[in-house]
């Protein structure tokens, strides 16, 4: 029997930039929980609303060093203004783009606490199959 879930949060502050290159700050909550290794989830406040992304885990770890992703999340290194590591974040919805970036060290260590709880490439060992159909035949999105 596998052990209950577990969860890594970290709060990240993001600089978003609007379409004229002008930098507002957006606080994230990021979490990982175990029995959804796979994923990160980040909630982002925008002006009193939170809006939820889910990322693959590996996606911000690729990103960290290079260029990744398609469709309606890509992420890539950078360095800002000041030469420091950033880790840009590309998000594309129905609604509307957005491009955010935050210190690539921030996110590393919150990563590196995600494979301390799950160790890269055991993540399929902590999926739990029975619950994940069950929840998939009853429509619960959960």
């Amino acid at each position: 029997m596998l052990a209950r879930s577990s969860t890594v949060n970290a709060v990240v502050d993001f600089e978003l930039f609007d379409d004229n290159g002008c930098a507002s700050t957006v606080h994230a909550e990021l979490r990982y929980d175990s029995a959804d290794p796979y994923a990160v989830r980040g909630d982002f406040c925008l002006q009193g609303q939170v809006v939820r992304w889910v990322f693959a885990r590996a996606l911000l770890r690729t990103g960290l060093y290079e260029p990744v992703g398609e469709g309606d999340v890509r992420v890539h290194p950078w360095l800002d203004d000041d030469g420091k590591a950033v880790l840009v974040v590309d998000l594309c919805s129905p609604d509307g783009s957005a491009t955010m970036q935050a210190p690539s060290s921030h996110l590393a260590t919150f990563l590196r606490r995600t494979e301390a709880l799950v160790p890269l490439g055991t993540e399929s060992a902590h999926v739990q199959f029975d619950d994940v159909l069950r929840q998939l035949l009853q429509g619960d999105p959960t």
